[in-house]
């Protein structure tokens, strides 16, 4: 690190997290900076705008008491740095990798940008590798695949916070355990969710795999900004330099996408969709777009986003941007989690784009996506049904609609309320065969000869049968 003696003392003027220097064109775009006071407090910054007349300088810590005519700025690093190394594993850090689990700072390997870098497309390997999450309607319905970034698509409420807990600790790369780890960064969390993911990380045990980054919510809103990039910086370095295979968990989308939005008011730029900036589509590709699989590289970089959408609604500009990047979706639903079901995972809006190149014959089952789609078909027949009988009663339905009927109901009980269970990929086609046999044999189209002649009748162990009362 190299610590440059030129200072800038011609502040302009300063605007929320913002400060506008005159006569500083020669500092460089993301360049950290120190920002001293008359008392002789000093506040970190980075750079994000420089032109001919000034530089604006987001301060990470508040602006109150900064006096223009006193106030003064000197260049601390060229671009914003992480210090790496394999001893983050099992350790806490703050949204700008500080540590906060009371242990010393982490001795480092590297100094890497937190901006990463682009990732050649040429280079990059096709995702085909099964994650295992452990949830049933994840992993039979919307397959995760080693290098895909797939989108958790929530609301306010909802437990999105203890689906993203239960993930990062059951997932695994089916043979590659001791090359796993979980990269989890949490954005604007209230002191209770900070002491929530906390306990449950040391209580489960899942601390000892993971590195976690995080923000909270009375932290200054460019922190924010920066939290996802400390974390897939990290993920990139255990990835690429030590052959892991790292899932990136990045929650609340919105918080960071909010704390966008309030930079941009705060530079008065034109904003774009319901206020956001014009940029975002951008922004959040800069994050999206560090997963991935990369030709002679061992490790692999996954992503697993969290975002609540603003009253649900689907086509806010968050998950809207958010859709068009990444591979897929999966779907928290309000209904289902008013029934009390957990995980209330939708399958019929979730997907998952790359599903077909990690599952089958050699790979987890070879019944596994005729499975999928027939419980797909089966549960979206039933849910028809319900509407039906709502408006006409059950008595205009044949034997086999209250066939369907029924499967819907176990579907959600058995089969996606599975409570803090974690089931393998042959539990979860176990629980679903189950289901599925408790149609008639000709209602299932969408699966071969072979496969019913194999599985069909299965019965469930009690254990399936309980999972929804585990919650």
């Amino acid at each position: 690190m190299t610590l440059l003696q030129k200072e800038y003392n011609d502040v302009a003027y300063i605007s929320g997290p913002l400060l506008f220097v005159n006569a500083a064109s020669d500092l460089a775009y993301n360049a950290i900076v120190n920002i001293k006071d008359a008392s002789g407090r000093v506040r970190g910054g980075q750079v994000i705008s420089v032109t001919d007349q000034n530089a604006v300088i987001q301060v990470f810590e508040e602006t109150r008491g900064l006096d223009l005519a006193t106030a003064s700025v000197s260049l601390v690093e060229d671009v914003a740095r992480l210090g790496v190394s394999k001893e983050m594993i099992g350790r806490r850090f703050d949204g700008l990798g500080r540590p906060i689990d009371g242990l010393p700072e982490v001795i480092a390997e590297k100094r890497l940008s937190i901006n990463g870098q682009a990732m050649n497309p040429a280079a990059r390997a096709k995702p085909e590798e099964f994650i295992q999450t452990g949830i049933s309607t994840i992993d039979v319905n919307t397959s995760l695949i080693r290098g895909q970034k797939l989108p958790i698509f929530s609301g306010s409420g909802l437990p999105h916070n203890e689906l993203a807990a239960q993930i990062a600790r059951q997932a695994k790369v089916p043979g590659h355990e001791g090359d796993f780890a979980v990269v989890f960064a949490a954005m604007g969390l209230t002191q209770r969710e900070v002491s929530f993911f906390t306990q449950e990380f040391e209580r489960t045990g899942a601390l000892a795999r993971s590195v976690l980054f995080l923000n909270k919510a009375d932290d200054p809103a460019v922190e924010r900004l920066l939290t996802p990039r400390m974390a897939l910086t990290t993920a990139e370095y255990l990835a690429f330099e030590h052959g892991y295979h790292v899932l990136v968990i990045l929650t609340d989308l919105t918080n960071y996408c909010e704390a966008l939005r309030e930079i941009g008011g705060a530079r008065e730029e034109i904003p774009g969709r319901r206020g956001f900036p014009g940029y975002m589509y951008t922004d959040l590709a800069s994050l999206y777009e560090r997963a991935g699989v990369v030709e002679g590289k061992p490790g692999s970089v996954t992503q697993i986003p969290i975002l609540s959408m603003p009253d649900d609604d689907i086509t806010h500009p968050i998950p809207d941007l958010t859709g068009y990047i990444t591979e897929g979706q999966i779907v928290v639903d309000r209904t289902l989690n008013a029934k009390g079901v957990f995980p209330p995972i939708n399958p019929l809006p979730s997907l998952s784009r790359l599903m077909g190149n990690g599952i089958g014959k050699g790979k987890t089952r070879a019944d596994h996506k005729n499975v999928s789609d027939q419980l797909f078909a089966a549960y979206a027949n039933g849910l028809d049904l319900r509407k039906l009988v709502a408006i006409t009663g059950e008595d205009a339905l044949t034997e086999t609609d209250k066939l369907y009927l029924k499967f819907a109901d176990d579907f959600e009980q058995y089969f996606i309320g599975q409570g803090d269970q974690d089931r393998s990929i042959d539990d979860s086609l176990t629980v679903g065969w189950g289901i599925l046999s408790k149609l008639p044999q000709s209602q299932l189209t969408r699966i071969g000869k072979d496969a019913i002649d194999k599985y069909y009748g299965t019965k469930m162990d009690e254990m399936w049968k309980g999972s929804r009362s585990m919650q």
